[in-house]
């Protein structure tokens, strides 16, 4: 049988083998992180080796650093009204229109509290919008560092001085930048940061929410109990997977310039390929910052839900956008804020490559990609799609 590729790296990343091996010592060790004797002590010791890694991955202390069950729960954490160590509540929450669905609608912010800022038709946040959205008022700001469906990478910096000049924060989602492309929160002017260890080579399960200086902290934790992760989020720790985690942190950061290089090399080489094959195919996002392993396209009158079931059958793990919304296509909120037509919005599809992509990957995509088009070209009596 022919190999199968997975070219949904986005969605989740194949488990490295470095985070394979963290997460077997910890299974072995087979102990509470809690308890005061020596296997207890060892597996404290896993789960604070990872809460360096992480926190090395994005510039952070390690004890900013709060272990969650994923990006989702993160989220839920950081977008309260009451953040520990800020002045006063946040009235107000902006978040990007491109925002992951695990943002967008606010978490524990009041539905009629959360204002969403427009992106430009190119798919970053439009900043004299979220300038005039601010007005002088302290708010918190929800922003992508990079999109999860077109990997377009956002003006971080520049919105987090626009909010903070106000004494806002920033929380940031860096859930599919992290690892793949720099991101050093500090600098950016990030205040918290939410990762997620299945999107760069960790297991399922495990996610990070992270502040950025001394002073903050998870005011309300959603879980209450034995008060791990310093009164953050009761629960005994899953070591195994933080271990996992912190060691595809620590591994994709070492290997983060070089892969960046090579993988953009085969998505363009994709992309490339791609217009050959159907020159009037739309790439979203591809005329500013893009992460380098994501390609977001449509070829129009080829609708995603056909090309992404032929192109499974052929052997292809490619995906649509969001693989958290549902098991089925359907319409993006992203290019819909950027503007694009539903007649092409409908026909979009992501390629998101990662560690264990290679020139095979591409070749092999094309082969796929090649006959289906012509046999649509064929049924629809010769002409092109």
């Amino acid at each position: 049988m022919k190999p199968r590729l997975y070219l949904d790296h986005n969605a989740t990343t194949p488990l490295r083998p470095e985070a394979r091996s963290a997460m077997l010592a910890a299974l072995d060790a087979g102990a509470n992180a809690s308890s005061i004797h020596a296997e207890g002590r060892a597996a404290r010791a896993a789960i604070e080796t990872a809460r360096g890694q992480i926190a090395a991955l994005v510039g952070a202390r390690p004890a900013e650093v709060v272990f969650a069950s994923g990006g989702s729960e993160a989220a839920a954490l950081a977008l309260t009204p009451r953040i520990g160590g800020a002045d006063e509540a946040f009235a107000r929450l902006i978040v990007s229109a491109g925002e992951h669905p695990c943002v967008l609608d606010g978490h524990r912010f009041a539905a009629g509290a959360v204002t969403r800022a427009p992106l430009l038709p190119h798919g970053r946040i439009d900043l004299d919008a979220l300038a005039a959205l601010i007005a002088g008022e302290r708010v918190m700001l929800a922003l992508q560092a990079a999109n999860n469906e077109t990997g377009v990478i956002q003006p971080v910096a520049e919105a987090a001085a626009l909010v903070h000049a106000s004494g806002g924060l920033v929380v940031c989602d860096a859930v599919q930048m992290a690892g793949k492309a720099p991101f050093d929160m500090i600098a950016l002017g990030v205040d918290l940061a939410i990762l997620s260890g299945h999107k760069l080579g960790g297991p399922l399960g495990a996610g990070a929410l992270i502040f950025g200086r001394p002073g903050l902290h998870v005011a309300e934790p959603l879980l209450r109990g034995g008060g791990q992760e310093r009164g953050a989020r009761a629960g005994t720790e899953n070591a195994p997977a933080i271990a996992g985690f912190g060691a595809a942190a620590e591994a994709a950061g070492a290997a983060m310039g070089a892969e960046a290089a090579r993988l953009a090399e085969i998505r363009d080489g994709i992309e490339t390929d791609i217009r050959a094959l159907a020159p009037g195919a739309v790439f979203f996002g591809a005329e500013t910052a893009r992460l380098p392993h994501v390609s977001a396209f449509a070829i129009p009158g080829v609708g995603a839900e056909f090309l992404l079931m032929a192109l499974d059958m052929a052997g292809v793990a490619v995906s649509s956008g969001s693989a958290c919304s549902s098991g089925k296509v359907k319409a993006s909120h992203v290019l819909a804020a950027m503007g694009v037509s539903p007649e092409i919005a409908k026909c979009a599809v992501r390629v998101s490559l990662g560690w264990t992509s290679g020139d095979a990957d591409r070749a092999g995509f094309m082969a796929a990609l090649g006959p289906i088009l012509v046999k649509l070209k064929a049924r629809r009596g010769g002409v092109s799609p």
